[in-house]
């Protein structure tokens, strides 16, 4: 009999407390090795509409609820016993008459808290443009089948309004209320193509909160750690990506919470398993997220044999640094801000250069000489300059050209290299040979890849298809300037796909954080990232925005969110509070001194990949988003857009790493963001 496990099982698990969860994985691994072994006691679930419905003893009063079938036998949900019952009393599980996919269906007639579908009342003509409009009114109940609405649910779906619907919308299949927020946002019924199978199993939404769980030691893994549903359950819009035949570079991008990284992570793992000898490069921008990536890597391979091992997991740097050691059997020393400053002031004072500032030589030794790996005169004079507005002619660069040379010189005598230097370097060893150090490069966060990293990713690519693959949100950009990928050799054009679910935050955070950015954003090459149509797959309460007048003020506004949230149940390790700078940590430090919980306090740039049940970030004043250092640094006026730009990119991160709670907070007059994060904020 096959075992299989549901998506409402693994939440369900998650709410238990530690020591009656280790109880109820010991019960589900059991299950799995007899399910008809004497001491699990099972009773079948006599008021349920759904007779396949049993439930299995845990301990005195924890009941696992299964469904039994003579095939399978699927572990759905688990509470203490009247919750249990009451849960199971209250669903069905069945393969839609449509579109096949098995689906957990709430009964229409047992959920109480509903009133019942609206009926139209006869009026006068005069008070009928008072009526509340009916928001599916166009759809017929054969496009309703289409997407997965159970038939006992078309009745609602057809009277909802505006005002219902979100309330009708909980109790649905995923695929059917995604599809109906989406319609609802855009006026567009989006219907997925028939599968090519017969089996409800097989059907991609049934594979979305259905895992079929093949042997001991997986479903070990599976119930030992602590994941989320991400590591199990794929939706079909991400299972297509990572499935999918590429014949050349390609891209996936998607807004926050989209589950991109979730793509990357398959995909690699999807490679390595069909590619028996591959070796496979998994990498992203900074150390502390491949680590992350590395540990949901082993929950997600956790099979004995040669995954792990064959999927390499690193910071791009790292991988620069690495392959560097092993062409030159030494480790490269990187030269570090204050050294460069140095050598360009010195530069600079022997040269030519009156009226150029000292922040503008090295904005321009940084985004333009070093990122493009310019090398001589000629080549200095032809380079874009793209995103740099100071109009630079033939004679200034000419003149310009011995302090920057002077620079490259004095790295060298003193035995130094930038990072891109070093990337460059392994680009210039690997784009002349023919075997390559990774059958496949998967890359996380390319939204933030230089052109040096970008360039040794495209001399490292072995060609092919499938070979290398991106995922990163233009809209996350915090990092870099923009420049062309097509000039560098990566054209994802026709190769690349959008995610439209977002798992991770509520459609109420997700409503605001979105105001930061433009409904699209398009990259320098010309492909564009569409952002509007996404659809959050649960919901919360509403953010909040607090312009304090002290920052005294600010600090009780937060502390009382945060104790809020503590009694509400939220571990202090699921609260982050994010800043701007590091000299600010003492300013949230303050604000939730004496509070005995794990909170996670930590700068904004360090917010990427995570992810808290509750998030405050905090400071957001005037000369603090955007930052007032690098907007006094900026060079010229393409500079100072782009730092505009990037700040409120940045601030998109932080707030985004809430799932159901957010608290943004400054002191007056705050930040210009805030009044496009929350128009008009709460004081």
């Amino acid at each position: 009999m096959n075992l299989l496990l549901a998506d409402s099982f693994t939440a369900a698990l998650a709410r238990l407390p530690a020591n009656e969860a280790k109880a109820v994985k010991t019960t589900v691994v059991d299950l799995q090795i007899d399910a008809a072994a004497p001491g699990l006691q099972m009773h079948r679930i006599d008021k349920s509409k759904d007779a396949n419905f049993w439930s299995v003893r845990v301990g005195r009063d924890l009941r696992l609820i299964v469904h039994k079938t003579a095939a399978s036998m699927l572990v759905a949900y688990v509470d203490h016993h009247d919750k249990a019952y009451a849960w199971a009393e209250r669903r069905r599980i069945e393969a839609h008459p449509t579109t096949g996919a098995m689906q957990i269906v709430e009964v229409r007639e047992r959920v109480e808290e509903l009133a019942l579908p609206y009926v139209e009342p006869v009026v006068a003509p005069t008070a009928a443009a008072s009526l509340p409009t009916l928001l599916f009114a166009k759809l017929d109940e054969a496009a309703l089948l289409s997407i997965g609405v159970p038939t006992d649910w078309l009745a609602d779906i057809r009277a909802a309004t505006e005002d219902d619907f979100l309330d009708i919308a909980a109790h649905l299949p995923a695929e059917a209320a995604e599809a109906l927020l989406q319609y609802a946002d855009t006026g567009r019924l989006v219907v997925p193509p028939a599968p090519p199978t017969a089996d409800p199993l097989a059907h991609p939404d049934t594979q979305r909160r259905i895992r079929l769980v093949t042997g001991e030691e997986e479903l070990r893994q599976a119930l030992d750690y602590p994941w989320d549903k991400w590591g199990v359950f794929l939706h079909p819009s991400q299972a297509a990506v990572v499935a999918r035949r590429f014949n050349g570079p390609a891209r996936v991008s998607g807004s926050a919470g989209t589950g991109k990284t979730v793509v990357a992570l398959h995909r690699a793992v999807a490679l390595a398993r069909a590619n028996p000898s591959a070796r496979i490069l998994l990498t992203t921008f900074s150390e502390p997220l491949a680590t992350q990536l590395a540990a949901k890597l082993r929950v997600l391979a956790p099979e004995a044999g040669g995954i792990v091992p064959r999927i390499t997991v690193a910071d791009w740097a790292s991988v620069a640094d690495e392959l560097f050691q092993l062409m030159h059997g030494r480790r490269p020393r990187i030269a570090n801000a204050a050294v460069i400053a140095e050598l360009i002031a010195a530069a600079a004072s022997s040269g030519d250069v009156r009226g150029f500032a000292p922040r503008f030589l090295e904005s321009e030794w940084t985004n333009v000489i070093d990122a493009w790996g310019i090398s001589d005169r000629d080549a200095y004079a032809r380079v874009p300059r793209l995103g740099r507005r100071a109009p630079l002619g033939p004679k200034q660069r000419a003149r310009l050209w011995p302090v920057f040379e002077a620079v490259a010189k004095g790295l060298s005598d003193r035995d130094l290299m930038t990072r891109a230097q070093v990337a460059r370097a392994v680009a210039a060893h690997y784009s002349g040979l023919t075997t390559k150090p990774f059958a496949y490069i998967v890359v996380d966060e390319a939204q933030d890849l230089g052109p040096a990293e970008l360039t040794m990713l495209a001399a490292l690519d072995p060609g092919g298809d499938n070979a290398l693959f991106f995922a990163g949100d233009l809209g996350q950009r915090i990092f870099q300037h923009p420049f062309s990928w097509t000039s560098l050799g990566i054209d994802v054009r026709g190769r690349s796909a959008t995610l439209k679910v977002c798992y991770r935050t509520s459609r109420q955070i997700r409503a605001v954080a979105d105001g930061l950015l433009p409904p699209a954003i398009r990259d320098v090459d010309g492909n564009e990232e569409e952002r509007s149509g996404t659809v959050s797959v649960f919901e919360g309460p509403a953010p909040v925005v607090v312009i304090a007048a002290t920052v005294t003020e600010e600090a009780e506004r937060v502390r009382l969110f945060v104790k809020d949230a503590l009694a509400d149940g939220i571990e202090g390790s699921e609260i982050g509070i994010f800043v701007r700078d590091a000299d600010l940590l003492s300013r949230a430090r303050t604000a939730t001194d004496g509070l005995d919980a794990n909170l996670q306090l930590a700068v904004m740039h360090l917010a990427k990949g995570l992810e808290f049940k509750a998030v405050v970030v905090m400071a957001c004043d005037e000369d603090i988003l955007p930052f007032g250092p690098r907007i006094a640094a900026a060079s010229d006026e393409g500079e100072l857009n782009d730092i505009y730009e990037t700040e409120r990119q940045l601030l998109y991160v932080a707030a985004t790493r809430a799932r159901q709670h957010l608290l943004v907070t400054g002191v007056l007059p705050g930040s210009a963001f805030l009044t496009d994060l929350m128009p008009p904020p709460i004081s």
